[in-house]
Parts: C-alpha cells; structure tokens; sequence
C-alpha cells in the first residue's frame, strides 16, 4: 500500500493548513473562552466542500474519500480541536449516516444543504444512563399508525444547540434491548423539541455539547434513517458510523500534536539558559524526537484505517487502534510540550495548555479508550493478528462486488 500523497490531496492538505493558520489560529484563544461558534470558517469550510469532503458529487459535494478528511481534519484540529469538532462531528456523525444509509428520498432532501454548511448535522445516541452500554436507551419511539411519537433525552449532543437535524436513536421495543434500537432524521424546528444548558467543558469549547429533549414529538413515518428496512437495526446503523468517526478523532489528535511540536520546537529554539538554546540539549532533543515519533505513527495508523474505509474493507479494528493510540499518544505529547515550555507552558498566555485540555476528550468520545481496547482485543481473538494481506486484492474485488 502506497500512502504518499497525490498532488490533489497535498493541495487539499495545503489549503486547509492555510485556512487554519489565517483564520483559526489568530482566533482560537477568543473561541476557547468565549465559546463561540466559529461561523465564519464552517462558511469558508463549507464553500469549498471542505465541511463535508466526502459528500457526494450529485448532492453538491467533492465526492472525496476518507482518507482526504483524515488530512482536513488534522490541520483545522492542528488550528483550534474545538473548531475540528464541530467539522469533524457534522461530517462524520451528521451528514455521513445520510451518505450511508439514507434513502434517495432522505440525501436528496438534506444532503445539498448539509454538505455546504448551510445545516448543521448532529447525532444523538448518548443518555444519561446510556454511554458505553448503547443496550440500556430509554429513549421511545412508539410507532401510532400515521407517525412516530419520540420521548426522552439525549446527554452530549454535539452542536445539538445549532443543528438542523439530528440522528436520534430511540427504542421502538424495549423488551428487545439493542435489537429494537432504531436511527431517525429529527428536524429540530419540529414540534416538542428543546435544548438543554451548555455543557461546561474542560476543552473544545468553540464545540458545544448539550442535553436535547424530545417531548410528545411527532416524527413522520419515513423519519426512520434508510426507511423500514433499519428498524431495529439501530445498533448495528451506530457502530458503522463510528467505525468512520474515530478516523476523524485519530486525525484530529494527530493534528493537536503536531501543533504542540511547533510551538515545542519554537519555544525551546528561542529559550536560552546557560548560554545557549535550550534546544541544544540533549534531554530537549530526546523529548522532542519521542513527540515526533508519536505524532508520526499515529498519523499512519489514522491513514491506514481512512484507507480501508474508502476501499469499502473491514476496518473496525483498525478504526479503534488509530483512534486509541492517537489519543492516547497525544496526552502524552501535549504534556511534554507544556514541560518544554517550562513555568510558560502552565500559562494560558501560551498555547500548549489549551492543546492538552482539547486532547483529552479525544480518549472519551466516539467510544471510550476502554471500548477501543475491547474492540481491539475482540477482533484480534476473532480474525488473528494479521490482516489478510496477501489476499487484499480478493479482499478488494469482494468490496467492490
């Protein structure tokens, strides 16, 4: 497998890094504190198809990959993670289950808008007694002949304040635990629903994460994300699409990373104690080069799993080693970069502290570290260590079927 980049993907990778030295590195420390939605950049993101890059052609996107979202999001993460959430969430979990496993009907109706920004995506499968046991939601959809009557409350919607729809996953039978979760398309400007409090959070905070309500709401019969044929199936809907998800998060704590590299590096070049550079220390030099190995073979690993998930191959495994190395990897990263910094690191005059808040909810969403390492080792007892690669191309030809 070759994962050099083509000269469309290096121009892709350049302008988004562009966008996010001109636009959201100026303005990150004011989103951090004022948590404010950066509208400005989802308009600039969107009007280029860079919000959604996987869209696809027919419904005004670029009809790119995985693999080029991976590169997006690393450097509008590497600008401010808070800003790479709200793209990274409205791609992958908003717009990327239309993409998926909507009818001709649903990504006509929804796609154009959402793939440009104009509509802002959500997901909501989170309760409050339902995280990493998705078995126990409590959230109804009661099936009244003529439409769907929804109740209950959703914890830690992501953009749920600004969305337009949300993919809400309710039980249509709780006596049949996962197997009666079922995915619908809400629209927010529907009767009976409402929004909770802004959460207050420790990092991301140009994201906003909050409760979403639904009280005695009527949804329409074909609200069911991909029509009858997905009722009951919510779980396995939800799972597909955080495989894709946790490409986003590998990316984005990849891009947090190589942000705490250069400030790491820029710092310490210009720190002079005992007469010169701190840099010109070897203990300096050794910090840095462990960072950058992190920081590279994390970024690997987070291509290795976009590249599966284009070619249509199994890739959970994969998409739960990229996501929990990376994130693990990049608090490790972010703490030795406030070390390099020394007392100035500790300072919110200088970045690296508000790169490790951002980092740390990469261990958390889209499934727990303890998840991944659940998926890992569940797969691994399943399929074997290796990856069938001397059969990648029957592999290839069974995808593409």
């Amino acid at each position: 497998m070759d994962f050099s980049l083509t000269s469309e993907q290096i121009a892709i990778r350049d302008t988004a890094r562009q966008i996010a030295d001109d636009l959201i590195i100026p303005n990150a420390a004011r989103f951090d504190t004022e948590r404010e939605i950066p509208w400005d950049i989802i308009k600039a993101l969107g009007e280029i198809g860079m919000m959604v890059p996987i869209s696809p052609e027919k419904y005004g996107g670029a009809g790119l990959g995985y693999m080029e979202y991976a590169i997006i999001g690393e450097q509008i993460s590497r600008g401010c993670s808070g800003v790479g959430t709200v793209m990274g969430a409205h791609c992958s979990l908003g717009v990327a289950p239309i993409i998926s496993h909507g009818t001709e009907e649903q990504k006509e109706k929804y796609l154009p808008k959402l793939t440009t920004g104009e509509w802002i995506g959500a997901f909501g499968l989170t309760e409050p007694d339902a995280g990493s046991d998705a078995s126990n939601i409590r959230v109804t959809a009661e099936d009244k002949g003529d439409h769907w009557l929804l109740n209950g409350e959703k914890q830690w919607t992501t953009s749920g304040d600004i969305a337009k729809i949300i993919h809400v996953f309710a039980t249509v039978n709780p006596s049949k635990g996962l197997m009666g979760v079922t995915p619908f398309i809400v629209e927010t400007d529907w009767e009976g629903f409402s929004v909770g409090s802004l959460e207050k959070t420790m990092g991301i905070r140009a994201s906003h994460q909050v409760v979403t309500r639904y009280d005695h709401m009527k949804l329409p019969k074909d609200s069911v994300l991909g029509g009858e044929k997905n009722i009951g199936r919510g779980f396995h809907v939800a799972m597909a699409i955080l495989d894709g998800a946790r490409v986003g998060v590998a990316a984005s704590a990849t891009g947090i990373m190589s942000r705490a590299i250069e400030e790491s590096v820029k710092y310490t070049s210009e720190r002079v104690q005992f007469g010169k550079p701190i840099s010109k220390f070897q203990g300096m030099q050794f910090k840095i080069a462990d960072m950058v190995m992190k920081c590279n073979a994390a970024r690997w690993l987070a291509y290795h799993a976009a590249w599966l998930k284009d070619q249509g191959l199994r890739m959970s495994r994969e998409a739960a080693i990229a996501k929990c190395f990376a994130s693990d990897v990049a608090m490790e990263v972010c703490i030795e970069a406030i070390q390099c910094h020394g007392g100035y690191g500790y300072s919110m005059e200088y970045p690296v502290e508000k790169l490790l808040r951002d980092t740390k909810i990469h261990q958390i969403f889209e499934g727990t570290n303890e998840i991944m390492r659940t998926i890992i080792a569940r797969e691994t007892f399943k399929r074997g260590i290796w990856m069938e690669f001397d059969d990648i191309e029957a592999a290839l030809e069974k995808a593409q079927a």
